[in-house]
């Protein structure tokens, strides 16, 4: 079983469906309300767990009812939550809206998240003892970079999506072996909106990149290499909450497993593209039953 660590924030979802955005100072009536666990780290590690994954949990959740819940999901999803620490306050809240083409508008409250700047007791033991890491930027950069330092020191592969995007440093980079960005990421990153260049240009702060474009798939390129892209099954998208971070967690277990690219591309694709036709975020991530199915055509 492929062993993942991941360092970073859990949130409430609170989720508003509409039928279309609001613009700026305007009111439109919503459809639904729901309140999920949701976080791209927790995400992360649900996704991962979901697909097959041992993983471990590091963060943090406050000392109220939605901490209660979040640690809850994770355990439900059968993530180790032993290095996921409860802090005074609130936990972290994630304020989403959800239109009937499927797209999100996101506001996140770091709260309990806020209080994760660096790792305690136990967890570079942990990550030490995992084949990859699985870092965001939901979490103070100070303990994302001394997550990246730890993994580096033991040789574990460090994967990075960097949401929110936001510059990282050069410290960072270095201790990354796979960037993860969205095209919207990587165009933030590099100034460049073209994706293909977008990689180009990333491949000069790390050794591989994974663009994700949405409906469009993802695009790969590494150092020495041909750039690769996958296309992304059709599918009618309901809500593409955690798309990415599924995307990622399974991503990680393929690459974990020993597939190569292009294999674990696609089965992180079919993940994916199953997670964004049902409602939510954790919720909505496939099990490694109906990844596997999926990618081999077996169910639509």
């Amino acid at each position: 079983m492929t062993a993942i660590a991941v360092l970073g924030s859990t949130n409430m979802d609170l989720v508003a469906y509409v039928p279309k955005a609001p613009r700026l100072g305007e009111t439109v009536t919503g459809r639904a309300f729901r309140t999920v666990p949701g976080g791209k780290g927790a995400n992360q590690a649900v996704a991962a767990a979901r697909c097959g994954g041992e993983v471990v949990m590091i963060g943090a959740v406050g000392a109220d009812e939605f901490g209660v819940r979040l640690r809850s999901a994770l355990t439900a999803a059968r993530v180790d939550t032993a290095a996921l620490r409860t802090v005074e306050g609130a936990s972290g809240t994630a304020h989403i809206t959800v239109d009937d083409e499927g797209g999100n508008s996101i506001i996140v409250i770091p709260g309990a998240n806020a209080a994760v700047t660096g790792l305690e007791a136990g967890d570079e033991a942990r990550i030490a003892a995992a084949g990859s890491l699985l870092l965001q930027l939901e979490l103070p950069l100070s303990a994302v970079l001394a997550g990246a330092r730890a993994a580096r020191a033991h040789g574990v592969r460090t994967v990075l999506t960097p949401a929110p995007a936001r510059p990282l440093p050069a410290e960072l980079l270095a201790a990354t072996d796979l960037l993860v960005p969205n095209e919207h990421e990587a165009a933030a990153l590099t100034g460049l909106t073209d994706p293909l260049q977008a990689a180009e240009a990333l491949l000069a702060e790390v050794p591989e990149v994974v663009i994700t474009l949405g409906a469009a798939g993802a695009l790969y390129a590494a150092r020495g290499a041909e750039p690769l892209s996958v296309p992304a099954p059709r599918v009618r998208a309901m809500d593409t909450t955690a798309a990415g971070d599924t995307f990622v967690g399974a991503l990680a277990v393929a690459l974990g497993e020993g597939r190569r690219m292009p294999d674990a591309l696609r089965w992180a694709s079919a993940a994916a593209a199953l997670s964004v036709q049902r409602p939510g975020a954790q919720d909505s991530m496939p099990t490694r039953a109906e990844t596997d199915a999926f990618a081999a055509g077996a169910i639509s």
